[in-house]
Protein backbone atom coordinates (compact mmCIF):
# COMPACT_ATOMS: atom_id res chain seq x y z
CA UNK A 1 0.00 0.00 0.00
CA UNK A 2 1.50 3.29 -1.13
CA UNK A 3 1.78 5.82 1.66
CA UNK A 4 3.42 9.23 2.00
CA UNK A 5 3.83 10.84 5.40
CA UNK A 6 4.95 14.44 5.83
CA UNK A 7 6.53 15.91 8.94
CA UNK A 8 8.49 18.97 9.99
CA UNK A 9 5.91 21.72 9.74
CA UNK A 10 5.37 24.29 12.44
CA UNK A 11 5.31 27.95 13.38
CA UNK A 12 8.32 30.04 12.38
CA UNK A 13 9.10 33.74 12.26
CA UNK A 14 9.65 35.52 8.94
CA UNK A 15 13.18 34.89 7.76
CA UNK A 16 13.34 31.57 9.55
CA UNK A 17 13.83 28.05 8.25
CA UNK A 18 12.06 24.71 8.33
CA UNK A 19 12.86 21.32 6.86
CA UNK A 20 9.97 19.19 5.72
CA UNK A 21 10.29 15.44 5.35
CA UNK A 22 8.27 13.04 3.23
CA UNK A 23 8.64 9.38 4.13
CA UNK A 24 7.44 6.88 1.55
CA UNK A 25 6.28 3.33 2.16
CA UNK A 26 4.78 0.67 -0.04
CA UNK A 27 7.07 1.57 -2.92
CA UNK A 28 10.69 2.48 -3.59
CA UNK A 29 10.84 6.09 -4.56
CA UNK A 30 14.17 5.86 -6.42
CA UNK A 31 12.42 5.75 -9.77
CA UNK A 32 9.48 8.03 -9.08
CA UNK A 33 9.09 11.77 -9.12
CA UNK A 34 8.03 13.30 -5.82
CA UNK A 35 6.49 16.73 -5.71
CA UNK A 36 5.83 19.19 -2.92
CA UNK A 37 2.59 21.13 -3.17
CA UNK A 38 0.96 23.66 -0.88
CA UNK A 39 -2.49 25.02 -0.28
CA UNK A 40 -3.27 28.22 1.55
CA UNK A 41 -6.77 29.00 2.85
CA UNK A 42 -9.05 30.05 0.01
CA UNK A 43 -6.46 29.27 -2.64
CA UNK A 44 -5.91 26.42 -5.06
CA UNK A 45 -3.27 23.80 -4.42
CA UNK A 46 -0.06 24.77 -6.19
CA UNK A 47 3.19 23.06 -7.03
CA UNK A 48 6.19 24.21 -5.03
CA UNK A 49 9.01 21.88 -6.02
CA UNK A 50 9.66 18.49 -7.54
CA UNK A 51 12.45 16.01 -7.99
CA UNK A 52 12.26 13.55 -10.86
CA UNK A 53 12.76 9.83 -10.60
CA UNK A 54 14.66 9.59 -13.87
CA UNK A 55 17.76 11.69 -13.26
CA UNK A 56 17.00 13.57 -10.07
CA UNK A 57 16.35 16.85 -11.83
CA UNK A 58 14.79 19.47 -9.59
CA UNK A 59 12.18 22.09 -10.28
CA UNK A 60 10.93 25.06 -8.29
CA UNK A 61 8.09 27.51 -8.47
CA UNK A 62 9.31 31.05 -9.15
CA UNK A 63 8.03 32.15 -5.76
CA UNK A 64 10.44 29.83 -3.91
CA UNK A 65 13.50 29.74 -6.18
CA UNK A 66 16.66 30.50 -4.29
CA UNK A 67 14.97 29.89 -0.93
CA UNK A 68 13.78 26.27 -1.04
CA UNK A 69 15.83 23.17 -1.82
CA UNK A 70 14.43 19.72 -2.56
CA UNK A 71 16.51 16.59 -2.01
CA UNK A 72 16.09 12.85 -1.86
CA UNK A 73 17.66 10.13 0.29
CA UNK A 74 17.02 6.81 -1.41
CA UNK A 75 18.47 4.85 1.51
CA UNK A 76 15.81 6.35 3.78
CA UNK A 77 13.13 6.30 1.06
CA UNK A 78 12.49 9.94 1.83
CA UNK A 79 12.34 13.34 0.18
CA UNK A 80 13.06 16.62 1.94
CA UNK A 81 12.21 20.26 1.40
CA UNK A 82 14.58 22.72 3.04
CA UNK A 83 12.83 26.07 3.33
CA UNK A 84 14.90 29.15 4.13
CA UNK A 85 14.09 32.86 4.31
CA UNK A 86 10.46 32.03 4.92
CA UNK A 87 7.84 34.67 4.25
CA UNK A 88 4.28 35.05 5.58
CA UNK A 89 3.02 34.19 2.10
CA UNK A 90 4.62 30.75 2.45
CA UNK A 91 1.98 29.92 5.07
CA UNK A 92 0.03 26.88 3.87
CA UNK A 93 -0.50 23.17 4.31
CA UNK A 94 2.33 21.40 2.51
CA UNK A 95 1.82 18.05 0.83
CA UNK A 96 4.14 15.60 -0.83
CA UNK A 97 2.73 13.58 -3.68
CA UNK A 98 3.45 11.33 -6.61
CA UNK A 99 1.72 10.17 -9.76
CA UNK A 100 3.70 6.94 -9.76
CA UNK A 101 5.80 8.00 -12.72
CA UNK A 102 9.32 9.32 -13.12
CA UNK A 103 8.06 12.74 -14.17
CA UNK A 104 6.83 15.63 -12.09
CA UNK A 105 3.04 15.79 -11.90
CA UNK A 106 0.63 18.68 -11.79
CA UNK A 107 -2.04 18.35 -9.09
CA UNK A 108 -4.64 16.72 -11.35
CA UNK A 109 -2.14 13.99 -12.25
CA UNK A 110 -1.34 13.02 -8.67
CA UNK A 111 -2.44 9.56 -7.56
CA UNK A 112 -1.05 9.59 -4.03
CA UNK A 113 -1.08 12.45 -1.55
CA UNK A 114 0.30 12.65 1.94
CA UNK A 115 -1.86 13.96 4.75
CA UNK A 116 -0.15 17.36 4.79
CA UNK A 117 1.81 19.37 7.33
CA UNK A 118 1.00 22.92 8.38
CA UNK A 119 3.60 25.64 7.91
CA UNK A 120 2.82 29.00 9.49
CA UNK A 121 5.13 31.98 9.03
CA UNK A 122 4.24 34.75 11.43
CA UNK A 123 5.80 37.11 13.92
Amino acid sequence: QVQLVESGGGLVQPGGSLRLSCAASGFTLDYYAIGWFRQAPGKEREGVSCITGSDGSTYYADSVKGRFTISRDNAKNSVYLQMNSLKPEDTAVYYCATSGSAYCPVPREVDYWGQGTQVTVSS
